[in-house]
Formats: structure tokens, sequence, C-alpha cells
């Protein structure tokens, strides 16, 4: 799971920016088993929050590298992201449900 805050005035193109860049990289890796990008406006500011689901750390390290915990970062974020957070969590699932 990856946090990432622009100017909300940026929001719209940062979305677009992530659907047609970031989506196919993660789609594109291996044991990568699903990509959410979740947005929020908040004020002036725009939140996004990217979670990923894979196979296994061996898959997420074949997209991010080593460590695993360590955000990466495309050279278009400069243009929108206010900050830019070091580190990405990550969670094991134990339960789910579809409908």
């Amino acid at each position: 799971m990856w946090h990432g805050i622009t100017p909300e005035a940026k929001g719209d193109k940062y979305s677009d920016f992530l659907n047609e860049r970031a989506i196919p990289d993660y789609r594109s890796t291996p044991g990568n088993l699903a990509v959410y990008i979740l947005r929020r406006d908040e004020g002036d500011k725009t939140h996004f929050i990217t979670l990923t689901f894979w196979e296994s750390l061996d898959a997420i390290k074949g997209f991010a590298g080593n460590p695993v915990d360590r955000a990466k970062y495309y050279p278009e974020d400069r243009d929108y992201l206010l900050e830019f957070e070091p580190k990405v969590q990550h969670w094991e699932v134990t339960g789910s449900a579809q409908s």
C-alpha cells in the first residue's frame, strides 16, 4: 500500500497518469494479481492510495527491487506529488469475499 498527495488542481491529471502508466507497469510484472487506485479529494489536496496484490514477496521484488518496503517513484511523479513518502506498507491477506 502506497500513499501520495497532489495539489487538488493536479488530481485529475495524476489520476490519468496512474491509470495510463503505473497500472500497466504493475500489471506487466509477473506475480501481480491486482491493482487498485483509490482517490480522495480533501480541501486543496488530493490523496491517492495504491493497493497492489502479489503472489509473493519475490514478485514484489521483481517490481520494486530490494528492500521491498522502499517506495518506487516514476520521474513524472515530480510534476504532481507534494511529498515523497520513503516507504510502502506490506500486509498479508488473511481473508476476503467477493460478490
